[in-house]
């Protein structure tokens, strides 16, 4: 029990190195890079001693190396929620849920920190399952379930014509209104002005 709370234990790990047969020929196997060369498992030739890996007698280097083989969590708090590998899709969401009080005009969130523009390192993402008492107009059908909510977003018809309304809305406010567009600047526009009057 004791073994568990003091986390991964780092020990001596064997590599055995093996003579290269002439006649065999190496084809299909991957060399590892330097990226790998922090696991626990494969140790680069020059940290290995006769094929064995010692861990180093420093007690800053021996800490670095315990920690580059704990998991990345948030905490013991927060049941140890992993930080996922943020793919794109994954990426386009997170921006989606930032901007969530621009997507629906009746719905009101609490403002975040609107200066930061990282998205957050630990999160989790699951799939709604709706109760069974739940009424078949309330549930989404499996037509209208997509794999992302940029995906649902964009086949919401509702959404569509409340993004387009609002675009036009921002167009026509930014678009001159009267003579403005018409007026005439600089020397070259008042020469051409003048050829146009003549």
């Amino acid at each position: 029990m004791a073994e568990k709370d003091k986390g991964p234990v780092i020990g001596l790990s064997w590599h055995p190195t093996l003579p290269t047969l002439s006649s065999f020929t190496i084809k299909n196997i991957k060399i590892p890079d330097e990226a790998e060369s922090s696991s626990a498992l494969w140790k680069p030739n020059s940290q290995l001693v006769d094929g064995l890996f010692v861990p180093p007698n420093d007690p800053i280097k021996l800490n670095k190396l315990r920690k580059s083989q704990c998991k990345d969590t948030l905490g013991k708090d927060w049941f140890d929620m992993p930080a996922p590998n943020i793919t794109p899709e994954l990426k386009r969401d997170l921006q989606l849920l930032k901007l969530r009080s621009a997507i629906d005009p009746k719905r009101h969130y609490k403002r975040g920190d609107p200066k930061s523009k990282d998205l957050p390192k630990y999160f989790q993402v699951g799939t709604v399952v709706e109760s069974a008492t739940d009424f078949y107009s309330g549930r989404l059908t499996k037509k209208e379930r997509k794999a992302t909510i940029a995906d649902e977003l964009l086949s919401d018809q509702t959404f569509w014509a409340y993004r387009k309304r609002k675009v036009r809305e921002i167009e026509e406010k930014n678009r001159p209104g009267g003579n403005d567009k018409w007026k005439i600047k600089g020397k070259q526009s008042r020469k051409r002005a003048k050829e146009r009057r003549h």
